[in-house]
């Protein structure tokens, strides 16, 4: 019956996220970029703080190592892209140098 909620919740998640997305202004997509950027950062740190965990007790539960690196893989490049990406957008601003 868990799974069932849980599924539910997910898919309306997917839903709701895909929605907005497309609804969202080109001018509003840097201060978006910039808010995801700062949720990734926070998944980082989970991340990194459940694999410290897992290991200073040391008891290396297999699902609990395996989840925190696939978070802090995934949260490591939405990081490092969107600052790629606001990096490249801040570029034309500058305009060309002489």
């Amino acid at each position: 019956m868990i799974i069932i909620y849980l599924i539910t919740i997910f898919l309306m998640t997917v839903f709701l996220g895909i929605e907005l997305i497309t609804k969202v202004p080109a001018t509003l997509h840097t201060p978006l970029m910039s808010g995801s950027n700062a949720i990734s950062g926070i998944t980082i740190v989970g991340a990194i703080g459940v694999l410290l965990t897992q290991h200073s007790y040391g008891e290396v539960g297999v699902l609990p190592f395996i989840l925190g690196a696939i978070a802090l893989f995934f949260a490591t490049v939405n990081v490092v892209g969107g600052f790629v990406v606001s990096h490249r957008m801040l570029e034309k601003f500058r305009g060309k140098k002489k």
